[in-house]
């Protein structure tokens, strides 16, 4: 099943939702990843007085300061790239929401970082569901999102993380959500 397979019943909805494991995250730690070992090399280049890269020469910079502060720069490099795809490999954010009219149930379902918030596992009644709101904001920093909200509850988050989704494409999610939920759709 893939990442945007919607499994929809007259009595299931199931929704999964991309968590780290997108396109654009393998991009960003493969290349911060190639980066910092380029500049890891190149102190140590520096350092040995060997050459370590095929395409340049590092052995004619002085370690200090420039050798030492390209290692640095590596291993802080290296350390952002490790937790760059710990998060890819832990799928941190990934899951799935599901509305069940059998079990009379809403499950929302995150992964998240190791420890004893590992598994966020929210389960609410159908009948405790009051609305789907659909949060827009425009601007330099958008944001569109769409929220379940439950009788004496904060709003809970259902879109995924990351580039904002298309209105379209939130507006159709959110009067499909509200029409299989009966419940109002609130925000437009």
């Amino acid at each position: 099943m893939t990442a945007k397979t919607t499994i929809s019943s007259d009595r299931v909805l199931y929704k999964p939702i991309v968590g780290s494991r997108r396109i654009t995250n393998y991009l960003v730690a493969s290349v911060v990843t190639l980066g910092a070992t380029g500049f890891l090399l190149a102190s140590l280049s520096s350092y040995y007085k060997v050459n370590f890269l095929p395409f340049s020469d590092p052995t004619q910079l002085v370690f200090i300061p420039q050798g030492l502060v390209m290692g640095f720069y590596g291993v802080a490099g290296l350390l952002l790239a490790l937790y760059l795809w710990m998060t890819i490999l832990l799928n941190v954010g990934g899951g799935y929401n599901e509305f069940n009219k059998d079990k009379n149930e809403v499950r929302i379902f995150r992964w998240g970082f190791p420890g004893k918030n590992r598994k966020i596992d929210i389960n609410y009644p159908l009948d405790d569901v009051q609305s789907i709101r659909v949060d827009v904001k425009e601007g330099l920093n958008p944001k569109r999102v769409l929220y379940l909200r439950v009788k004496g509850h904060n709003p809970i988050p259902l879109s995924r993380v990351g580039q904002p989704i298309p209105l379209a494409e939130l507006e159709n999610e959110g009067a499909e959500l509200a029409r299989f939920l009966g419940v109002p759709l609130d925000g437009f």
